[in-house]
């Protein structure tokens, strides 16, 4: 088994998935503290539609992938605080885009498993080049949120203050959400559209009840990121067949069930302490 780790293959991988977890962290705790959940999913969706014009026009998918997510990021912060109102339009944009990535396909007169590895992901066979790619813009994503760390978290636990004080909310928001798009496109390529989700939300998603404090939330949801990619590579490897975001799916829900549970309950308990 550990003979597998001196092949660069497995090594590209543990480091991309590495950097996408971290990165994933960072943006997925604000993601979730913003209730944006919805827009996370979406994204995904919208890059394929990318992935599959770029490779219609000969390009590489990432390239067109970056394009639409991109875009997918600042139209939904553009369409303002209203959660309903927002979701809806999230919901017509990801359906239309969605219905544009199967016109580029089949326009496509070639083979498109490009594609279609998009959807599902491939960290077993990223390159070099991709590791330094996923390497540079977490960091470019991991800088940019600790260098507006204050206003953001201001703006996303109590907006109306932060905007009577001068914050830039809605500039914020913007910002914000190309961020996600940015680290959306560099997790899909291990993860894949239908499975990003996972790795960006589920680690946050149960770090946010284990730690009461958002740096202390964001660090935990790295560390769990971190420890769902490596033992997901390492029972893909082992199983020889199954997909690694198979398997990190399968370990986010299995870690997140019982600390949502516990946590559910210990939550009710100080409720009913607290009315008596």
């Amino acid at each position: 088994m550990l003979s597998a780790f001196q092949y660069p293959f497995i090594q590209n991988a543990f480091l991309s998935g590495s950097c996408i977890a971290v990165a994933g962290a960072v943006v997925g705790y604000f993601l979730l503290a913003r209730g944006l959940t919805f827009a996370g999913h979406a994204i995904p969706n919208i890059g394929f539609a990318g992935a599959a014009g770029a490779v219609l026009l000969g390009v590489r998918p990432v390239y067109g992938m970056f394009l639409f997510t991109m875009l997918a990021g600042a139209g939904v912060g553009a369409l303002g605080r209203n959660a309903r109102e927002r979701d809806v339009s999230i919901g017509v944009l990801m359906c239309f885009a969605l219905g544009l990535g199967l016109l580029f396909l089949a326009l496509y007169q070639g083979f498109a498993e490009r594609v279609y590895a998009i959807l599902f992901g491939t960290i077993l066979g990223i390159n070099r080049e991709d590791v330094i790619i996923a390497a540079v813009t977490a960091l470019v994503v991991i800088l940019a949120v600790a260098i507006g760390y204050r206003p953001l978290l201001f703006s996303t636990f109590d907006p109306t203050l932060a905007r009577s004080r001068g914050v830039p909310v809605d500039a914020i928001a913007v910002v914000f959400l190309l961020l996600v798009a940015v680290t959306v496109s560099i997790s899909i390529q291990v993860m894949g559209a239908i499975l990003v989700f996972t790795l960006i939300v589920g680690p946050a998603a149960t770090a946010a009840r284990l730690a009461r404090r958002p740096a202390g939330a964001i660090a935990t949801a790295a560390l769990l990121g971190l420890a769902y990619i490596w033992i997901g590579v390492i029972l893909a490897v082992a199983s020889g067949d199954w997909p690694v975001s198979f398997f990190v799916a399968a370990i986010a829900f299995a870690v997140y069930l019982p600390v949502r549970l516990l946590t559910g309950r210990s939550e009710a308990r100080r409720a009913e302490s607290a009315r008596r």
